[in-house]
């Protein structure tokens, strides 16, 4: 529903920013029951994918399954509106596979738009959030300016959301100019009511490449990709893809244009000193990867349509904000865009950032009772990393108003989990993007299993709806049903368990060989719930390992239970290193197993603090 001056102004939760974290946050924190209000310029450009249509990919399809899992949008929307669909990384082992699917960039947003307008405890507010209102260190309000008045909405906890908007600033060659996104205004005034409300605020950046007229594409000379023959949804609630997937095509660039980008670095706003702060080291700008991999002769472009109703192709790979003329001799050198009509320049953006150590693993400010941050403001880059920000925020928001625990989610349980305590124990220096190889504990973070490891807690929240318990519930006692015949059935005189183990082994294959009682048993779960059983065949596969890691597991969850008090000042705890106190006054670690994580922490100085702990309690 859209906001009236007739309208109530008196909320529980204000939601700033309708991005990806903004939509997933507002949605948590009103479905277990706070009355939310979303601040965005523009209703219409809500979930609205500002850079490349997709989503998923190795470490971020995770997150967008773990999101799923406890009850929140991404997957749902990603489903609904996917044109092409890929499991990425198939050639190696289950635990590193990503999903991916392209998605309808403008009916992905209007699906997620339509769920936040059917959702009764919501209010869109379109406006710019100018201030955030404090009474005695604690939110009590924002500040709007809507339809040229300003306004005062009252609430108890704001979440700031803001995505590139914060004091955004554009860069396309020399020309340089205020903006959130193309064609949309910066958030120019919340920056200083941010810095008020006692937080440090850094500068990051990030870009994105032209898009072309799909006509005017000479495909013969790409490579065409398509989607897998049985598409995999991201929903746990979805058994299968029905829509009609749509290709992507395949080419690369030429010696022709690594010397046009060579030739005009002196022009490039990364390299005249135009843009002074850091991009993603993991998609960089398409100039720095000429500088940095200048042996390379050339680098694979992905053509990827960005809607079934539009002609608007995006560009991936070449994210640039090099003059339009340098841009144009770059898209004329490669294969098949030698007629390309460019719709769209490529350009890169600036925006304010706080550091994360200012967060508690709530996300929940230090500085603020109340004010909690999720998606790139916490210094993040990607949809996913921020949906699944913006809805621990969410509920935490929500928690904290209704006296309920909040959500804290270890690094064992969740890709989420890891991200969090990533951002608020170590900082970043660059855009965080998520990768498989952050968490210590992938054997066990599959994609396969989310809902295994967070269904239970999407219930206990309130966040995970009855069709999606009922659901669980019946693939979960399915599994058990499975592993118990697994266990107990034996073949040449080893269990169907063990012989799933060996490499090459085929669980459809395995039943075959099983005696008939229990070949028909197995048989049967399989055909009702191929997807539950799949993930416990690989559960089988992974089973050693995962022993190993579940003892190193055993080693740091005894340290995470150890809770330093809050607020602990660490200038007394005399025997601790300068670099020690430091470190730990500025991250306020909440147990000891986060303080071991903080960088540069020592055992040793764990044991002091576990002393001094000690000594304080007698």
């Amino acid at each position: 529903m859209s906001f009236a001056a007739s309208d109530n102004t008196d909320f529980d939760v204000a939601v700033i920013g309708g991005g990806h974290a903004g939509a997933e946050a507002a949605r948590a924190a009103a479905r277990l029951g706070a009355h939310v209000c979303l601040i965005t310029f523009d209703a219409k450009t809500i979930a609205q994918m500002s850079c490349n249509p997709a989503i998923g990919g190795v470490g971020k399809g995770q997150i967008v399954r773990e999101v799923d899992a406890l009850g929140g949008l991404m997957g749902l929307a990603a489903d609904a509106t996917g044109m092409q669909f890929r499991m990425l990384n198939r050639s190696k082992g289950p635990a590193v596979w990503g999903p991916r699917c392209q998605s309808d960039r403008h009916a992905y947003a209007a699906w997620v738009q339509q769920v936040l307008a059917d959702e009764a405890n919501l209010t869109i507010v379109e406006g710019e959030a100018t201030e955030i209102l404090t009474e005695a260190g604690r939110v009590v309000g924002v500040r709007v300016n809507s339809a040229g008045r300003t306004i005062e909405l009252a609430c108890r906890a704001a979440i700031v959301t803001a995505g590139t908007f914060l004091n955004g600033k554009m860069h396309l060659g020399e020309k340089i100019w205020p903006g959130g996104r193309i064609d949309e205004p910066a958030a120019i005034h919340l920056s200083d009511s941010l810095r008020t409300c006692g937080l440090e605020l850094g500068v990051l950046k990030t870009g994105t490449p032209p898009r072309l007229a799909a006509e005017s594409i000479d495909l013969d000379q790409c490579t065409r990709q398509d989607s897998d023959e049985t598409p995999s949804p991201f929903s746990f609630l979805n058994d299968t893809i029905d829509t009609e997937q749509i290709p992507c095509y395949l080419t690369a660039t030429t010696p022709a244009v690594h010397d046009a980008v060579r030739e005009n670095l002196h022009r490039a706003p990364l390299y005249t000193g135009q843009i002074q702060s850091t991009g993603p080291r993991y998609c960089p700008s398409f100039e720095t990867k000429i500088v940095r991999f200048a042996d390379k002769a050339s680098h694979q472009i992905f053509l990827e349509p960005e809607g079934r109703d539009t002609n608007w192709v995006y560009v991936n790979g070449m994210s640039t904000s090099l003059p339009v003329d340098v841009q144009e001799v770059m898209i004329r050198n490669i294969p098949g865009l030698a007629e390309a009509e460019v719709l769209q320049w490529g350009y890169a953006i600036e925006y304010d950032f706080a550091q994360p150590t200012q967060v508690l693993a709530t996300l929940e400010t230090k500085t603020t009772r109340g004010l909690f941050l999720a998606g790139q403001i916490l210094g993040t880059t990607g949809y996913e990393e921020a949906a699944g920000l913006g809805l621990i925020a969410g509920v935490n928001a929500a928690a904290s108003l209704a006296g309920r625990s909040p959500l804290v989610l270890g690094r064992d349980q969740a890709y989420i989990g890891v991200m969090i305590d990533d951002l608020v124990t170590k900082g970043v220096t660059e855009p965080y993007r998520m990768f498989t190889s952050r968490a210590e504990h992938r054997l066990s973070l599959r994609a396969d299993n989310a809902d295994r490891r967070l269904t239970p807690i999407g219930r206990e929240i309130g966040l995970a709806c009855e069709k999606r318990l009922k659901r669980f519930d019946s693939e979960r006692l399915a599994a058990e049903q499975a592993r118990k015949i697994l266990h107990e059935t034996r073949v040449d005189g080893k269990a169907l368990w063990q012989l799933l183990r060996r490499p090459g082994a085929n669980l459809a294959e395995l039943i075959d060989q099983a005696p008939g009682e229990a070949a028909a048993a197995l048989g049967e779960i399989v055909r009702r719930y191929p997807k539950p059983i799949e993930s416990l065949a690989i559960d089988s596969r992974y089973e050693g390992y995962q022993a190993k890691e579940r003892s190193a597991l055993r080693q740091m969850t005894q340290l995470d239970k150890k809770l330093i008090p809050p607020g602990l000042d660490y200038s007394v705890v005399h025997q601790l290193r300068h670099e020690a106190r430091e470190k730990l006054s500025q991250v306020q670690p909440r147990s000891l197993g986060q303080a071991l994580r903080v960088s540069g922490i020592t055992p040793a100085d764990i044991t002091i603090i576990s002393i001094h702990i000690a000594a304080r309690n007698q």
